[in-house]
């Protein structure tokens, strides 16, 4: 299967001597972005069969749940399901921009590989994505930049109306309350409906019009968007 395209920088010696050996691991996740939240961020160790997301291919309706609305349970009862093991929530709430989560030990049992989910908010259906990556066999700390996925299961107008139900379009909220209101919609062109690198937001600056209910001086953001450190102990 495909696998998503992530940047990836090495701080220990040894990620490509691969285990299938149980590891201990401890996961930081940092948000990147300026002014932008994670939803409840879900950590998960599976076996190479089973992926959160592929890119290149349409989003699971548990895929869809969590990118649209940031619910991670149907994810993690599939991930748990299959033998993976998960974190759910480590950050105990919203992930905001500048803030770190930290994961408590995580025993890997026989699952050699790392993916991570969360929803961006505010925006229609994008959700920051680490997909299958292998965990390492030696001890140290690894650092992992990821990427905003689109889900590709509804179209970014950046209107913010309270959607958040697959099938619903629409954001949610504005976590910070500093969104607009009262936008047209962006028509952004975008046919793609399967899961593919977000195209970012393009917001404006009326909050009481415009196309747009983001501000792009706050929600505009380049990827990557998280910064993820992986201690393997």
């Amino acid at each position: 299967m495909k696998r998503s395209i992530i940047s990836i920088s090495l701080l220990a010696a040894g990620l490509f001597s691969v285990s299938t050996q149980a590891a201990n691991i401890e996961v930081s996740v940092t948000n990147l972005t300026h002014g932008n939240h994670f939803t409840p961020i879900l950590i998960a160790t599976h076996d190479g069969d089973s992926q959160l997301f592929n890119v290149g291919e349409k989003a699971t309706p548990a895929l869809q749940k969590m990118a649209e609305g940031g619910e991670i349970a149907d994810l993690n009862t599939a991930v748990t399901g299959a033998g993976g093991m998960t974190i759910m929530n480590p950050a105990k709430g919203l992930l905001a921009a500048g803030h770190t989560a930290d994961s408590d030990m995580l025993d890997t049992g026989d699952n050699n590989y790392l993916s991570i989910v969360a929803m961006v908010l505010p925006t229609n259906d994008a959700f920051i994505g680490l997909d299958s990556w292998m965990i390492p066999s030696e001890a140290g700390s690894y650092t992992v930049y990821i990427n905003a996925y689109d889900a590709g299961t509804e179209a970014n107008d950046e209107i913010i109306n309270g959607g958040g139900m697959p099938g619903v379009a629409g954001i949610p909220f504005a976590p910070s309350d500093d969104g607009g209101e009262n936008a047209s919609g962006v028509m952004d062109g975008s046919q793609n409906m399967h899961v593919h690198i977000h195209p970012g937001v393009l917001g404006d600056t009326d909050p009481a019009g415009g196309a747009s209910d983001l501000d792009s001086r706050i929600h505009r953001w380049l990827n990557p968007v998280a910064k993820v450190v992986v201690t393997v102990k």
